[in-house]
């Protein structure tokens, strides 16, 4: 055997490890459960000592973080990377502006997305970087609040993994029934919200059968199960959000029918509220505005916030709601 037939069978074994390797961490990262070894063995067709030696070389000499636990071998999903991004730089913009829409409208400290500003500032040119940099400085005076961080840190695990989560959660008190209670939950979607500056896990309760919201503040404890999902049917999700005022759909469908006086009718008509929302110009020149909403508890907020230049006439208790509260706001101003 010549010199280059060494060189190419050395080539070739380094080539085939590589695929076995990079075959491993696919089947890794499509069981977030774990696997044992011996199914794997099987899988691809190598010994279980081959498969074990192969792990080995995943965390010496590459780093992947690994976990095992009773004979199942897995990744850890909140220490490993993703595959790198290559962004066009109008991409990295939006990408930035994006976020940069969160921090504004973030109350705590992110440490996971002031970390992935630090990674897009390392590839931005200098004008886009020193945005960035800008950002960072605004994110790091925001306060911390580790339990929160780590709330959503095992959440984005389970949705990712599509784990069941259990939740200890203290609601809002909209009504007296509203107590403290544990939630066996599904984590569909964690969602921001423009209206409460907060993040909501979006996910189906199986303690009240049905699908429901969950303030990430709210939530006092948070623990991962060894139980999985299935998704829901693809589109259901999106068609349930577009019925939320801002986040909470899972309440039912409300008719909503609003006039607005002539001096904010300009003002509301330029821009769409709800995908639902039907506007008709009066001949006094109010507005009136209907559209159909999951609940009155978001669109409340919204409505008060136009003070006394809008009536509701539709539903009657959120009319009564509504001017309940204003009565008592009257009354609080009153000399």
């Amino acid at each position: 055997m010549t010199r280059d037939d060494d060189a190419d069978d050395r080539y070739a074994g380094k080539r085939d490890r590589t695929a076995r390797l990079t075959r491993l961490v696919a089947i890794l990262q499509a069981h977030p459960e774990g696997i044992r070894t011996a199914e794997v063995a099987e899988r691809v067709g190598m010994s279980v000592r081959t498969v074990y030696r192969d792990l080995q070389a995943l965390e010496r000499e590459l780093g992947l973080p690994l976990w095992a636990d009773d004979g199942r071998w897995g990744v850890d999903q909140e220490k490993a990377f993703l595959p790198p991004l290559k962004l066009t730089q109008s991409e990295a913009m939006a990408v930035v502006l994006a976020a940069r829409l969160m921090v504004r409208y973030a109350d705590k400290y992110d440490p996971d997305l002031a970390a992935a500003f630090e990674k897009l500032e390392q590839g931005l040119p200098p004008a886009l970087a020193a945005h960035v940099e800008r950002t960072l400085d605004v994110l790091s005076k925001a306060p911390r609040d580790e339990r929160f961080s780590g709330h959503v840190r095992r959440l984005t695990k389970a949705w990712a993994e599509r784990r069941v989560v259990t939740l200890e959660y203290e609601p809002a008190r909209y009504a007296a029934h509203d107590a403290p209670r544990t939630a066996v939950v599904h984590p569909y979607l964690i969602e921001p919200s423009l209206q409460t500056h907060a993040l909501y896990l979006i996910g189906w309760d199986e303690t009240r059968e049905a699908l429901r919201t969950f303030k990430i503040e709210r939530i006092r404890d948070v623990g991962l199960t060894t139980r999985t999902f299935e998704p829901p049917e693809a589109g259901t999700l999106e068609a349930s959000l577009t019925r939320a005022w801002d986040i909470i759909a899972d309440q039912p469908p409300t008719e909503i029918d609003l006039r607005f006086a002539p001096s904010v009718a300009a003002r509301v008509a330029e821009t769409t509220w709800h995908p639902t929302q039907q506007t008709e110009l009066e001949a006094d020149g109010s507005l009136r505005w209907r559209g159909t909403i999951a609940g009155t508890i978001e669109i409340r907020l919204w409505i008060l916030s136009w003070g006394d230049t809008v009536e509701v006439l539709q539903p009657a208790a959120l009319r009564d709601d509504v001017a309940t509260t204003l009565r008592r706001a009257s009354d609080r101003y009153a000399v």
